[in-house]
This record gives C-alpha cells, structure tokens and sequence, in this order.
C-alpha cells in the first residue's frame, strides 16, 4: 500500500448510522440522529480548517428513501475547501434503523475501500464514530495497514445494563439491538485502536473498563468543543427580550442574581435539593433569585410517570419554603443560550447538582456565556473545574453545602468575577473546537507511518455477568478500611464477570452519602429503603416497574392510622421516610411483640411487611417489597442464578436474602442473634473476620471468583428417626 505523503493528513471519519448532511441538522428527529451526527460534522468542519490537514472525508451510508430528503442520496457533498461528506451504498437504499445494518456492513466496507483506492493518496488514519463504524473502522486499518483511532460515543455494555434496568428480557434485547453482535464488534473495535478518545476520566474508568479488551495506556481524554458563536458572555441587551420577561414574571425583584440551573426531570438531577439547600438559607433568599428550567412541558399529567414525580417534588419543595416570589421554574426554555446570557447578566451562578454527571455540556455552556458554576463532585464536573478554575465541587447530598458555596461565590464580587473571567477564558483555551483540534492532532501525529501491531483479543464466553456479590451497607461493608480496600479492589478486578449490589435500609441519598465517604466501588444494583427501592450502574436508573409492582394494595396512611396505637414506638425522621416505607424507632421492652403488631395489620385487613433490625428499628413495608425479593427481581432481570449469588448481612433485615439458594456469610458483629436462624445452614458461612474482611473470607471459602463451591447439603443418618435430626455442620476453614 502507498504511503501518506507528507503534503498534510488525509482523515477518514466514519459515522455511519443516522441522517447527516452539512445543513439543518435534523437533531432529535430519532433515537439515530442525535448528537453524535453534530459532533461528526463539526469536528470534521473544525479539523479542515487546520492549515496540518490536507483533507478530510466524513463517510457515512447513502440513503435513497422518499421518506427523506433527497440531499442523503448525494455521493458526494462539500462542506468546505477540504471537507466533505462521502456516502456509500450499505444494504437497502431505505433509511433504517442501526441496528439493522449489522448484515450490510462488510459491504459497505469493501465499497468504501474501492472507492479509496480510487483517490490520489490513501488516508493516514481512520477514526471510527460508534460500534458500527467501529465494525467497519477495524476491517479497513487491517486491509490499509492505517491507525484506527476510535470514539464510542456510547457502550453497548453500558446499554444492557439500562435496558435490563428498565425491565427488558435477554430476548427482547437481543432481538430490538443486535447487541451481543454490538458488542462483540466493541471488543474488536477496541482491541484493534491505536487510540481511544473519551470525553472524561469517567468515561474510561466506568465505561471503557468493563470491556475485556480495555487498554488504558491507548485512551486519551479530549473533551467536545463548545460553539462559542452561540454561547458568549451577555451583550447588555438581555433584559429587553421576551426570554427575560416570561422568567421575571415570577420575581418579586428580578434584578437579583440568578442560581440557575438546567436540565431535564430526572430523579438523578437532584433539582428538588438545590430548592431546599435555597429555601432553608435565609441569606441566599435574600441574595439571589433561584430559576430552574426542568425541559419542556406542556401539561404535567400528560408527562411520564418518573418525570411528574421530580416536578412534583420540585414543585411541592417550592411550596414547603414559600419561594413564591423568589423562584421561577417556567415551562419551557426554547433560547437556552440566551436563558445563560441573562442568567450571567445578573451576575448569578450556574448549578449542576446531579446526583452523578459523566460530563456536563451545560456546565461548558454556562461557564462560555459568563456564568461561574457550581457542580457534583462527581464525574465529568472535576475535570472541568480543574482545568478552568471557575467554580466550586459540592456534595449534592448535602444541602447545607450547596447553599454555602453559592453565597461564597455570590457575595463575593471580585471572586465572582475571577471565576467567570477564568470560565470564559478557559472554556475557550480547553474546550473550543479550535483547542479540541490540536489536542487532536497532538494525540494522532505519532500514529502516522506508525506499524499497526493487533494486540490479541482475549474474550471470555459470555457478555453478561454470570455471578453476583451483594452486600449491606453498614454492616457487611463498612467497618474495616484496610478490608474494604482490599475487596473493592477485588469487585472492581472481576466486575466484567462479576455483578456488584448494595442492598441497605437507607434512603438513595443517605446511602450514596455512605458509598462514596468510604469509597466503595459503584453498584450496578442499588436496592435501597430496604428493597422498596432499586436503581441500577453509576446512573442510578430507577426501576420504575418495580415501584408499581410492590404500590399493589399499598396504603401508608392507614399504616400510620394502626401504628398511632401502638406503645413503644416513635416516628422516625422525615428524611427516612419514604412513598414505600413507613419507620419507627422501636423498643421491644416497653412495646409490643412483633407477633401482636402484625395482629393489628391482619385485624385492619391490611396486607404488609414488618422488618426489625438492630434490636431498635421497626420499618413497615408493602407485602410485596423487601430486601431479598428486590435481590431475586433484580438477580431475574441480570438471569443470574440464585446459586450464584452471594450475600453478606448482619441484621434482621438481611434475613430473606440470606435463606433459600443463595450463598451467604453473616459478618461476625450481628445485632442480637437476629441472624441466628441461619447459622446452621449449609450454604451459610461464618467467618472470623469482621465486615469487608468476612466477605474476603467467604469468597475465597466458596471459591466464588473461581468455579464456584456450592456446599453439599448435610444428610443425616439413614437409621435416625426424623423428629430427632440437628444438623452438626461446620463449615470447613479457608484454605490458605
């Protein structure tokens, strides 16, 4: 093959699903043309007008469809003086969806290499946009002998997980996304790269790494550029738009600064707690206005189920504070980047208070149109604030700290302004197309003329996970620092192979607070509010079908009506009460026994589950919703057998995760002989080690990052009567 020439780069971008043209972006129009269809044009745009780069060729499928536009059946389209878009045939000429086109793309791949040996000189690298151009990418580097250098954009590992999470069989996801080909083709993909490019740490350290063929020393972070044409700092002009008098509507003084923030109704985006972290701090009330634009909407019940109930809580939050007249969550947003100018107009702050945030564009956009921002400290918002010094990290669990880091950002005017300043400044110097180019270039130039070497791709048989470890928090996990350590490292080695839950009494806040004080790897399961809860992966997807699963003859204010007369119990805070969890503190000195509280519930005609654990804790829950049926729901969903599962608890309310076929270890510090029951089952282990040390134990006793020793169970004498039968079975010690 000929090699480059060395009168600029020729750069073969590959993306090849969705509709992509160089005008009128159809963004949104489906699930395939999103934002990665931006991103490929403009970074193609960007990298022609590099005086490096000879020319550069966006290769994408040609489509012949009357249900399109004629413009995706041209061949060949200009986007400038070096840039074009390139379309090659792939399957039918119909536009169909991605998933689709698994069968058309080796063809499409044989099409596109005829088509560039046609040209004066053959590329210097291709860089592939996603699995499928991945697919492709790989085929054509090994037939030219060029560098691949790949982007995901998104995993299909991370994918399932989503998938199953909202309650997808195997079958069905299998069938709707090809995704065992996806990621396979991933693998591959992956395996082949000279270089991986990632948005974020994040992204290579949660994402990339769950991939068997995941080399860090070949990933590079360089973020997307910001369209700094749109987003600029405010012109003064601001305040006599249309934009600016639908929000001051709502204010009382509208000429304070703004907190705002933007983003959709999404439990994870934690806006109820930016209202309560700005109604509970009176001197942040009397600073600052608070604007929060959730999406768009037209009617709130006619809006999805999870989304009313953020607005709802958003809403309610609002109303408990009395915010009336100093906060404003108007309806729809439609001019976002004017909605930033007005905001930094006020000299306000922008906020991301995300529970988990693997990038965050927006905060890229406030910080170029002037605003100092204040975000998670999870994610892609620590590479920001680091490499732009314009804002502050917050707990965004702790409301309190959200609140004092906005006043010592707003009531600080030359702070203010070395922050915006920094922002503006910075957003462009790291993160304008310009500067995403040469760090581009930067990364791809050694590659050049370089000898592609395949490194081996070692796979194992399966892409899903086929065992699983669940834990307690407070008990089972944390305790022993050193232990903890060690087994995080061990969860985090084999979670390709190996699931990680978390199933804890806790609300989703207190719990995330725990996890990530300790540092204890992200669950892919999170059960908590002692199972009446369960999100899934680093973003915390709810289940929603299981909230409706156990809401079945749920009332919880008949619970409290029967519960007001029982002695010896006490309503627990309202921070630990939940829409499927009524909590007392409980005395079994001076209160009834267990056995009579149920009494009461089954006189009521009212069908629910009684937990006690840690001797002081009574919890009521629905009938249908408990820490081990969560387990085996979420235990069906990743079809990983009970057998392979196992768990560690040390209180009452680890009881039903514990029994049946799981494989459990009780840690050595349990509350009262809760527990005690359990002991003398075979495939329960008691270790000598206490919390994460006792999971060491057990997992090297049953072999369980290994072939897995299920214990046999114990047989008693043929010749023994069977109402006389105690089982003596100790289980063996660890070997060393």
């Amino acid at each position: 093959m000929a090699k480059a020439k060395a009168d600029g780069l020729y750069i073969v971008l590959l993306s090849i699903h969705g509709l992509i043209r160089g005008h009128d972006l159809e963004l949104g129009r489906d699930s395939d043309t999103g934002g990665q269809t931006l991103y490929v044009v403009e970074l193609a745009r960007a990298l022609g007008r590099h005086p490096a780069v000879a020319r550069v060729d966006l290769v994408t499928r040609l489509i012949d469809d009357p249900a399109v536009d004629a413009d995706y059946a041209k061949p060949i389209e200009k986007l400038g003086r070096k840039v074009r878009i390139v379309r090659i045939p792939a399957g039918p000429a119909d536009y169909i969806r991605k998933e689709l086109l698994w069968d058309h793309l080796d063809g499409m791949a044989d099409s596109l290499a005829e088509f560039l040996r046609q040209q004066d000189k053959l590329p210097d690298v291709f860089h592939s946009h996603y699995a499928d151009a991945g697919y492709v990418g790989t085929l054509l580097a090994k037939l030219f002998g060029r560098p691949l250098v790949h982007t995901g954009h998104s995993l299909g590992r991370v994918k399932r997980m989503r998938l199953l999470a909202a309650g997808m069989e195997r079958s069905a996801i299998e069938a709707r996304y090809a995704m065992r080909r996806r990621i396979d083709a991933e693998e591959e993909t992956l395996s082949t790269a000279e270089l991986v490019i990632a948005s974020t740490h994040n992204e290579i350290t949660e994402q990339y790494e769950l991939y068997d063929c995941y080399h860090p020393a070949n990933m590079t972070i360089i973020p997307p550029g910001v369209d700094l044409a749109r987003f600029h700092p405010p012109k003064g002009d601001e305040t006599g738009t249309e934009l600016y008098a639908d929000v001051a509507r709502f204010l009382r003084d509208p000429k304070k600064p703004m907190v705002l923030a933007i983003a959709r109704p999404d439990e994870r985006k934690n806006l109820p707690a930016l209202v309560h972290a700005f109604g509970e701090d009176e001197k942040l009330r009397k600073l600052a206005n608070l604007v929060i634009v959730p999406g768009t909407r037209e009617d709130l019940t006619t809006m999805d189920p999870a989304q009313q109930d953020v607005l709802k809580d958003l809403l309610v939050a609002v109303d408990i504070h009395d915010l009336y007249g100093s906060a404003a969550v108007p309806k729809s947003v439609f001019e976002v980047p004017l909605m930033y100018r007005i905001a930094a107009l006020s000299k306000g702050v922008f906020v991301n208070p995300a529970l988990t945030e693997p990038f965050g564009l927006t905060l890229l956009e406030a910080a170029a149109s002037g605003l100092p921002i204040v975000a998670t400290h999870d994610g892609g918002p620590t590479d920001i604030i680091a490499n732009c010094d314009n804002g502050r990290l917050i707990d965004p669990l702790d409301t309190h700290d959200i609140g004092e880091t906005l006043k010592e950002i707003l009531a600080k005017p030359k702070e203010w302004k070395r922050l915006r300043d920094n922002g503006v400044k910075n957003v462009a110097r790291h993160y304008s197309w310009e500067a995403h180019v040469e760090t581009y270039l930067e990364e791809i130039e050694p590659l050049i003329g370089k000898e592609h070497v395949e490194r081996p791709s070692v796979r194992r048989n399966s892409v899903y996970a086929d065992r699983a470890v669940f834990a307690d928090l407070d008990l089972a996990l944390v305790g022993e620092d050193d232990a903890l350590k060690e087994l995080g490292g061990l969860l985090r080695r084999e979670r390709k192979t190996c699931a990680f839950g978390i199933a804890t009494g806790r609300p989703l806040e207190s719990a995330l607070r725990v996890i990530r004080r300790h540092g204890i790897p992200a669950p892919d399961i999170l059960i908590t509010a002692l199972g009446t809860e369960i999100h899934y992966g680093r973003e915390l997807v709810l289940d929603d079908w299981w909230a409706g699963h156990i809401d079945h003859q749920w009332n919880p204010r008949k619970v409290r009506r029967v519960m007001s007369k029982v002695e010896g119990i006490e309503l627990q805070p309202r921070e630990q009460q939940s829409a499927f969890k009524v909590s007392y503190f409980y005395d079994p000195e001076s209160g009834p026994k267990l056995e009579e509280i149920q009494t009461l519930f089954y006189q009521a005609e009212l069908s629910v589950n009684i937990v006690v654990s840690f001797g002081q804790y009574l919890d009521v829950l629905p009938a249908r919703a408990s820490k081990g049926l969560a387990l085996r729901y979420a235990a069906d969903i990743y079809d990983i057998p009970l057998e392979r599962i196992l768990v560690a608890g040390g209180s009452g309310s680890d009881l039903d995760m514990m029994r049946g076929n799981t494989l459990a270890v009780i840690v050595a510090d349990r509350h009262d002989d809760e527990l005690a029951e359990l002991t003398e089952l075979d495939r329960v282990y008691v270790p000598e080690a206490k919390h994460a040390g006792g999971i060491l134990e057990a997992i090297e006793m049953f072999d369980f990052m290994g072939d897995i020793k299920i214990p046999e169970p114990v047989r008693p004498p043929e010749d023994a009567a069977s109402d006389s039968i105690t089982s003596e079975h100790v289980m063996p010690e660890p070997q060393a």
